[in-house]
């Protein structure tokens, strides 16, 4: 990032310095998808937010498909979608199947791994894949918490954030198997996203995913992996398939503001719901479109494992949480 902020111009400039400061942002492309064993084009973006925006906007469809359990960014960025129900915490595939039989083409979005419960929404295989694109859509995977941590789905486009994987706040990717699945609007990014692109940014997140990805983090899987066995029997589990680096822990007696109150204390940050939701005190949409009953989504913190989280801050957590649970 400090060899970015030392080329303080515009990629899209004529001049020496432009020239420069292109030849930076071209060479940060190709470890990025390299490292995400991506083969398509990359559109760099401010975040996942954008990214979705981007994809759900301007993709050259009639229609947008979402399933019940999104982010609220694809609410925010496609508030006339047609919602899905979930079951067994995937897509409904009998809902799935009827949606995609109406007329117009598609853009069916689908988060690989759910923020808020660790939950694969879209699981390794390619059964929706398959609906989708036998239907003539695009399948669009939101991968901000699975992106550099699973191998990526087999998707039309993919979101992609820098912060969720160990590179700095403010960027991201939209990765897009080929341009001319998007309507172009000008601008940068070859002509498929507006403003400057954030190039100090851009190269921390090529470095990150150069230098990181899960053989970069401060535990191994079977850490990981042991960790949340030992904090099954409160975990909150709506689907079979689960990741090890999030997970939602329900409480049998404490509600979940008084969780985050007492383990915020203890200095462990965890939250409820989303963090781009966890200021309100609303129920969580998330939890209650998995079918947890509201008693146990009023108990329910989300617990997320990041790139430097240590094997020791992993046992202090889980005696932290066996003292509150025999509270």
């Amino acid at each position: 990032m400090e060899e970015g902020f030392g080329i303080w111009a515009n990629p899209s400039s004529p001049h020496a310095e432009g020239r420069k400061a292109k030849a930076a942002l071209e060479d940060a492309r190709a470890p990025v998808k390299a490292a995400l064993g991506w083969e398509g084009e990359i559109i760099f973006t401010s975040g996942a937010s954008e990214a979705l925006a981007i994809a759900l906007q301007r993709a050259k469809a009639d229609r947008r498909i979402v399933s019940a359990v999104e982010h609220d960014a694809v609410f925010r960025a496609a508030p006339d979608a047609e919602v899905l129900p979930v079951l067994a915490g995937e897509i409904d595939p009998g809902a799935l199947d009827a949606a995609l039989a109406r007329p117009g083409r598609a853009v069916v979005a689908v988060q690989q791994v759910n923020p808020e419960t660790g939950t694969l929404v879209l699981p390794q295989g390619d059964a929706l894949q398959i609906r989708v694109r036998e239907a003539g859509g695009l399948l669009l995977a939101d991968c901000s918490q699975s992106a550099g941590k699973l191998p990526l789905p087999d998707a039309d486009m993919v979101v992609v954030s820098a912060h969720k994987l160990g590179g700095p706040v403010g960027v991201g990717a939209l990765l897009v198997r080929d341009f001319a699945m998007l309507e172009p609007i000008g601008g940068h990014e070859r002509g498929y996203r507006a403003g400057t692109e954030n190039l100090p940014a851009i190269l921390g997140f090529a470095t990150a995913l150069e230098t990181g990805g899960l053989d970069g983090w401060a535990t191994t899987e079977v850490q990981r992996q042991s960790f949340a066995a030992a904090l099954a029997d409160r975990r909150v589990t709506p689907g079979a398939a689960q990741c090890a680096h999030v997970l939602a822990l329900t409480h049998p007696k404490l509600s979940a503001q008084a969780l985050l109150i007492r383990l915020d204390a203890m200095r462990f940050a965890v939250s409820a719901g989303s963090a781009c939701s966890s200021g309100t005190l609303k129920r969580s949409r998330v939890l209650e479109a998995f079918g947890v009953d509201e008693g146990t989504a009023a108990r329910t913190i989300r617990v997320s494992l990041g790139w430097s989280t240590t094997a020791e801050e992993l046992d202090g957590f889980a005696e932290a949480w066996a003292g509150l649970a025999s509270a």
